[in-house]
């Protein structure tokens, strides 16, 4: 990380100071406003280099980007599923500074669910998700293997739809509750308590052989 702070002196300044990346985004609010995907864009740019070595395009690290077979496109990204978690983690914790000093962050939404195993766990110990073989659930797996990469997408694609259930019952809309808040209050938080009751150390249900740049 150090490393990539000193050698972008245009996001972290001249004296490579992590704080520097505030200056940075504020620079790119208008009128005081700022995107949240324009924050999520500057992390992804700052610290690809920083993720371990798997997929590329030309040169450039993808991070927590896998293949899977059902994902289709017309070009270079065919058959890629990009899930950015520990990215999309720091932008949304970026959310909250940024809007203390005094600019207004907008469009949360367009940032994803957060594809990890509490929340994907959740959505298989209450039975939304089942696994088609049991041995899914004997055997620890690794972040590119198929399984996971499917229970991952799976999860993005079913909290989005637990968040507008929860919209719905509360009579709110996704400017008052946006999806963050149904993760940190309630999908997050479900699902290390479902892990817990269920298995010893609050084990996710299905293992992850992760070197902890995924999860």
């Amino acid at each position: 990380v150090g490393g990539v702070v000193a050698s972008r002196p245009d996001l972290f300044g001249a004296d490579a100071r992590l704080g520097n990346l505030f200056d940075h985004l504020a620079g790119q609010a208008k009128d005081g406003v700022l995107p949240a995907a324009a924050i999520l864009a500057a992390l992804l740019d700052a610290f690809s280099p920083i993720w371990p070595s798997r997929l590329d395009i030309e040169g450039v690290a993808l991070g927590d980007v896998w293949r899977h077979p059902a994902a289709r496109a017309n070009d270079r990204t065919e058959g890629l599923v990009p899930f950015h978690k520990l990215s999309q983690w720091l932008a949304y914790s970026l959310v909250e500074p940024m809007q203390e000093a005094g600019i207004r962050v907008v469009d949360l939404d367009a940032l994803t669910g957060l594809p990890e195993y509490r929340n994907g766990g959740l959505l298989v110990d209450s039975g939304a998700l089942r696994v088609k073989r049991r041995e899914i659930l004997e055997r620890a797996w690794a972040p590119g293997d198929e399984v996971i990469v499917e229970w991952r997408a799976l999860t993005v694609a079913l909290l989005d739809r637990i968040g507008a259930q929860v919209r719905l019952h509360l009579g709110l809309d996704a400017q008052t509750l946006p999806l963050v808040k149904v993760l940190e209050g309630g999908t997050w938080l479900a699902g290390r308590r479902l892990a817990a009751e269920r298995r010893p150390g609050g084990a996710p249900p299905i293992a992850i052989d992760s070197d902890g740049t995924v999860f």
